[in-house]
């Protein structure tokens, strides 16, 4: 990993640290929790982050999973922050959305067909659907994650820049 990828983990680290310092007062009364975006269109989401030479994280999550929590509230939630496209697709969740090539499906006929098993998996897309990077499937090491996701991502968004 590189200098940059390392302060970038840092940071993450850093801003997850003072988000949930933070968090009574972002959840508010309601106590609305932070997510990340369900698309309608994982076409068009993959057209935008290709327009910014930025490939799509996608986040495979499961409702009430501990680890899909973690991963979300202390490394996506951020990493989007920072500028990274970033978005969730729930498991066994048959809301509609529209296929990398535009196609309509649901998010569970999506999970079937890219046979994920595990939540949270992390898919990095690219023009067309294609896997940009290998998949970072759980949560392995919580210790080395962060440095496993920054890899993923500098390889993916080098190979979305052309």
């Amino acid at each position: 990993m590189n200098p940059a990828g390392t302060r970038r983990s840092v940071l993450r680290v850093s801003v997850a640290a003072a988000a949930a310092a933070l968090w009574p007062l972002r959840a508010g009364a309601s106590g609305a929790v932070p997510s990340l975006p369900r698309p309608a269109s994982l076409q068009a989401e993959i057209a935008r982050a290709g327009a910014r030479r930025k490939s799509l994280v996608l986040m495979v999550s499961l409702e009430g999973c501990p680890y899909c929590k973690l991963v979300r509230e202390s490394y996506l939630l951020p990493l989007r922050a920072e500028g990274q496209p970033v978005v969730q697709i729930e498991l066994n969740l048959p809301a509609p959305v529209a296929d990398p090539q535009g196609r309509p499906t649901t998010h569970e006929q999506l999970v079937r067909e890219w046979n994920v098993r595990v939540a949270p998996t992390l898919l990095f897309l690219g023009r067309g659907g294609a896997e940009l990077a290998p998949r970072l499937v759980g949560v392995g090491n919580p210790d080395f994650y962060g440095a496993y996701l920054d890899q993923r991502i500098e390889t993916a968004n080098r190979a979305a820049a052309g």
